[in-house]
This record gives structure tokens, C-alpha cells and sequence, in this order.
């Protein structure tokens, strides 16, 4: 089956093929580095990188390119408020720029423990402030630009078809509760520059044709997508949360400069959400990160594992005993892999089935379901690692890097790790659960499996197997 995605610009689902035969732009928006990102962000990346991982399974090579936001987004997307980095600053107590580096590094070391594909480009905000720069006076110089008090401005009501992404009612829109109007011609009018208070030195800010300030959020993607891609490319991610503004101001800012509509093929993913039914915000301070579920001795591979349980376009309900099952099966999966001998050849049944799947539109849930059916299968061992192996390119649960290394454990965690296997035998949960929290404190984290216990040091990603 041919590769087809769902494209929200045209709420269709399209038959996929590239502008340029056997090569694949793709763009993704990354993250504002004020803070850690949790879980929920992290589940759009995850749908993203099986996305790319899709593509070159289908024989296309694919230039990706993320974004880093480490200036010019406020607390309120629709430029109102405090710059998220000056107030993780504030937070912190470290420089704006020390913030940006502090939860760059974090985001990175998540986006590895994922086993996510390195883009070909990461690209900071804060590097391109002058293809920013030249990006606005290519507005001011179509004529979509105009100067407030505060800052230049894209003037939306020159474009017809503004927010058609969003299907976004315009005159519906207007000044009051939810749209703050202020200096701007348009509600639907957004910042390009943002001027520097004359009695306040900002930490981060920079000199411009109009004067010192810095970027609104929306002209980097722009900027940076056409010097990575060009004006038109392939495809366009992000969460479905970017789709109402952000996606909806890049845009127009491409059309304004540049007379295409950036992407070919614009792809959202959905929510996670948790047990109340609302999505995970850092803003609430309901959040969880990757590093919480490793201190409870859940492998982040596991959380990688959920997130194939759902399609990207539907909400992820999220709770600690999902989460344990994916764990299990992500478990199980290992240890049959391991019991299999070296891979033979693919299975073209099976292979053709998965591939169906994937092509169609993603679907990991039904492509998952092909998997489990073939390790019941009676084939043969080798054509069943074979299989597996092919399979897990696209998965990505790094299958053929797992393997169980018996080695000595220290006497105390050894002592530990039988105590925990007695309580367990004892049902004594509250017991095991406080040993689990000691070997973590020790830099071991224990997972339980059918065959038993399993340690895992934190600091090398050693596995070991061992228990009473």
C-alpha cells in the first residue's frame, strides 16, 4: 500500500509524494527551552519520529530539521505577557541564556533516551536572529507590516485566506475576554518585533533596522525552515495545540514574503491526556517528565512503547497502570527476541502487512497488533528475528541493542535486590516498592518481569539479571 498521510490543510487523507522525487523535507517545531518538557510534549516528538522513520522505510531520503525556541515566546501565544525565557530566569536565578542551555541540554538527553533519530539540523532561535531580521523586511517590503508602540506587526487582514489552517472565523474574533486588541489594526494581528523597553536592558535583545528588541515567536519557523527546506517543502509537524495560531502565522508570513503556503502536507498530533481528561501543561504544573518515570524504574523505551498504542490523531489517556502494561509488554517483547537465534530472512506475509499499516496514515496501534501476531506464529526462529528487526525500524524499541550482560552486582544491592524478591513473594508491595526507591538512590533501577527481576544501572544502561 502506497504511503498516505492526513493533511489538516485539506482534512483529507492524501496520497504521499514528494516535491522532489526520493527526498523528503520535513520540519517539526520544537520546544521553548524555559523548563523541562514533559511527557506530553514528548509524545508529538515520538509521533514525529515515526513518521520519518515511515518515509525511509518507503525509500525517501529526509532532511529534518527541529527548532530550539530559546527567545521571543510570551507566556500568551497571542504576544501578550512575559517572555517564557526572562521568566525561567526569574525562576531560576540564572541567566536567560544559562536557562536556555540548562533545559536544551535536558530536552536532548530526552530526546536520545526515546531512541529518537538525530535530525539533520537543530536550529536555534537565538543563531538566526538575522535571517529574522531579513524575514521582516521582506514583509515591510510587501506591504504586510506596520509599527505600534510596542513593537512591527503582520497585518492579517491583508490575506484572504488567513487562519484557513484553523478554519478560523474571523469575524467572530474581537476585542474583548479572550482577544486583546490594544494597538493592533486586526485581533487576529501579530507581533514580528517587539521593541526593548527604553528604560529596561533586556538579557536577551538585539539591534534592528527599527529599533532594539528581539522576535516574536512565529518569524523563526520561518526563517529557519526556508534556510534549512526553502519557501516549500514536504511536510510540517507539530502538536495540534499549533494549529489555531502558531501554524496559522507562519503561514502567512511564507505566503506574505514569499507566495506558497510553506508546506505540502501539515500533520498534528494529539493530546495526552491524564486521568481527568485534561491535557498535560506545564503552565498548571500538572506535568510529568521522562526523569519521573525513571526514578519509578520504568524505562523510557516503555513510555515510547504507549505512545504506539494510540494513533497520533487521538488523545493519549495517560495513568501509572497503562503505563505498567507497556512496560510488561515491552518486557516480554525483549525476552523473546533474546531467545531467538540470528535473524534469517523477512517474512513477506507479515512484512507486507506491517508495511500496509504504517502506510496507512501511521496506524502503530494495528501495526503493533501485526507484530504480536507474528511472535505466535510457528515460523521459524531466525525468520521471526528477521522480521522483528525490520519491523523495528519504524518502531524504534531498539530490539537488537538490548541485551542481558550477567555481571557481578554489588554485595548491598544484591542484599537489597533479594529482600525486594522475598517481599514480592510475601505481597508485601509497600516493602518492595521502598527497596525499589533504594536501589534507585544507589543508581540501579529494577524491573520486573515474567522471569524474574532485572537491574539496570542508571548511570551506564547496563542490564543485569539477578534476584533471589
Amino acid at each position: 500500500m502506497p504511503l498516505a498521510l492526513y493533511d489538516t490543510w485539506s482534512r483529507t487523507m492524501r496520497p504521499f509524494a514528494p516535491i522532489h522525487a526520493g527526498r523528503v523535507g520535513m520540519y517539526c517545531c520544537g520546544p521553548t527551552v524555559y523548563d523541562y518538557a514533559h511527557i506530553g510534549n514528548l509524545r508529538t516528538y515520538v509521533f514525529e519520529d515515526i513518521l520519518r522513520r515511515v518515509l525511509m522505510r518507503n525509500g525517501f531520503e529526509v532532511r529534518h530539521v527541529v527548532n530550539i525556541t530559546d527567545v521571543g515566546h510570551l507566556t500568551s501565544d497571542a504576544d501578550e505577557g512575559e517572555d517564557k525565557m526572562e521568566k525561567g530566569s526569574q525562576r531560576t536565578g540564572q541567566s536567560a541564556w544559562a536557562v536556555a542551555r540548562r533545559y536544551t541540554d535536558a530536552f536532548i538527553a530526552d530526546w536520545h533516551a526515546l531512541h529518537l533519530l538525530e535530525p539533520t539540523v537543530w536550529c536555534r532561535a537565538t543563531d538566526h536572529i538575522t535571517e529574522q531580521i531579513a524575514f521582516i523586511g521582506e514583509l515591510e517590503r510587501t506591504g504586510y507590516v506596520y509599527r505600534t508602540g510596542d513593537g512591527l506587526y503582520f497585518d492579517t487582514s491583508k490575506q484572504d485566506d488567513y487562519g484557513y489552517l484553523a478554519r478560523l472565523d474571523r469575524a467572530g474574533l474581537h476585542a474583548g475576554k479572550r482577544v486583546a486588541l490594544g494597538a493592533k489594526k486586526n485581533a487576529t494581528d501579530f507581533a514580528l518585533w517587539k521593541f526593548s523597553p527604553p528604560d529596561v536592558r533586556r538579557q536577551m535583545e538585539w539591534e534592528s533596522p527599527w529599533g532594539r528588541g528581539f522576535p516574536g515567536w512565529h518569524i523563526e519557523c520561518s526563517a529557519m525552515s526556508a534556510k534549512y527546506l526553502g519557501t516549500w517543502f514536504d511536510i510540517h509537524c507539530g502538536g495540534e495545540d499549533h494549529i489555531a495560531v502558531h501554524h496559522n502565522n507562519e503561514i502567512a508570513q511564507t505566503e506574505a514574503a514569499y507566495g506558497t503556503r510553506l508546506a505540502n502536507f501539515w500533520l498534528h498530533g494529539h493530546f495526552l491526556t491524564l486521568d481527568t481528561n485534561t491535557k498535560m501543561s506545564k503552565s498548571s504544573g500538572d506535568f510529568i517528565r521522562l526523569q519521573t518515570l525513571q526514578s519509578r524504574s520504568i524505562d523510557p523505551l516503555a513510555y515510547r512503547y504507549l505512545c504506539l498504542t494510540a494513533h497520533y490523531r487521538s488523545n493519549l489517556r495517560f495513568n501509572w497502570a497503562s503505563l505498567d502494561g507497556a512496560q510488561t509488554a515491552l518486557n516480554r517483547l525483549r525476552h523473546l527476541y533474546s531467545t531467538w537465534p540470528d535473524a534469517g530472512r523477512v517474512h513477506p506475509e507479515f512484512a507486507a502487512r506491517f508495511e500496509a499499516e504504517v502506510n496507512d496514515d501511521l496506524n502503530l496501534p494495528r501495526a503493533l497488533a501485526v507484530l504480536w501476531e507474528l511472535t505466535r506464529s510457528k515460523l521459524p526462529p531466525a525468520t521471526l528475528k528477521a522480521t522483528v528487526d525490520s519491523f523495528d525500524t519504524v518502531l524504534g524499541l531498539g530490539l537488537h541493542e538490548w541485551k542481558p550482560v550477567i555481571s557481578d552486582i554489588p554485595e548491598d544491592v544484591r542484599v537489597l535486590l533479594n529482600e525486594r524478591e522475598r517481599a514480592r513473594s510475601g505481597r508485601d508491595w509497600e516493602r518492595a516498592d521502598h527497596i525499589r526507591a533504594a536501589l534507585v538512590a544507589r543508581g540501579w533501577r529494577v524491573e520486573d518481569s515474567e522471569e524474574g527481576q532485572r537491574l539496570v544501572g542508571i548511570a551506564t544502561d547496563q542490564t543485569h539479571v539477578g534476584g533471589g
